[in-house]
């Protein structure tokens, strides 16, 4: 059974050394150390992980990922190369389930921030898996959108959500997809079908969980 997020872990992974710890990424004025200092603390703190998504635990989950993230960049690497089979996030029943996405993501605002990137030729597999994850993601980044709005993703399905009007229509491969509706617009390669204002404004909205 293929492992796709492991496969993309390791991939990513390579690249962070490759690169070195003061690369760009897509996430804003964070580096490749400030992304492996992230991962780190999503697996490996649960004191600190529910600032990723908490408000009033987001001040303390910061100053935790900044005191991880000065450690040697090497090792911080090495750990995010070899997570923890205790973490609730990481462990062989889980893995598949919660990190195919995550580490999808990640490894390309790692290579989607270099100039002159290119999309991967992505296995059939992992297109499926991401499939399956973005339908829920776009139920939930979509679900307030003012239009009547069908996800494609031509071979793998389609999807209609959103709170109904003009209808506008997104077409893309499954990662593109994860990538749009994880508020990374700008370098996914979708195509959007309506109204152009009502297109505008899907391509600046705050998209993401």
């Amino acid at each position: 059974m293929p492992r796709y997020a492991r496969s993309e872990r390791e991939a990513l992974a390579d690249l962070m050394l490759e690169l070195g710890p003061d690369a760009p990424t897509l996430n804003d004025g964070w580096t490749t150390r400030d992304l492996a200092a992230h991962l780190l603390v999503r697996e490996r703190r649960p004191d600190a992980a529910g600032g990723i998504l908490l408000p009033p635990l987001r001040r303390y989950g910061e100053a935790v990922r900044r005191r991880v993230a000065a450690g040697p960049y090497a090792e911080l690497v090495a750990r995010v190369r070899r997570p923890p089979v205790w973490s609730p996030l990481s462990n062989p029943l889980t893995d598949e389930l919660v990190n195919t996405m995550e580490f999808f993501i990640h490894h390309e605002d790692v290579r989607r921030a270099r100039p002159g990137w290119l999309p991967r030729d992505l296995p059939a597999g992992l297109q499926a898996a991401l499939w399956k994850r973005t339908a829920l993601l776009a139920r939930m980044a979509l679900r307030r959108f003012p239009a009547d709005l069908l996800v494609q993703a031509p071979g793998y399905g389609e999807l209609g959500v959103g709170r109904g009007g003009e209808r506008l229509r997104v077409v893309g491969a499954p990662g593109e997809l994860t990538l749009f509706l994880s508020g990374r617009q700008r370098v996914a390669r979708v195509q959007l079908d309506g109204p152009g204002a009502l297109a505008e404004r899907l391509r600046t909205a705050g998209l993401g969980i």
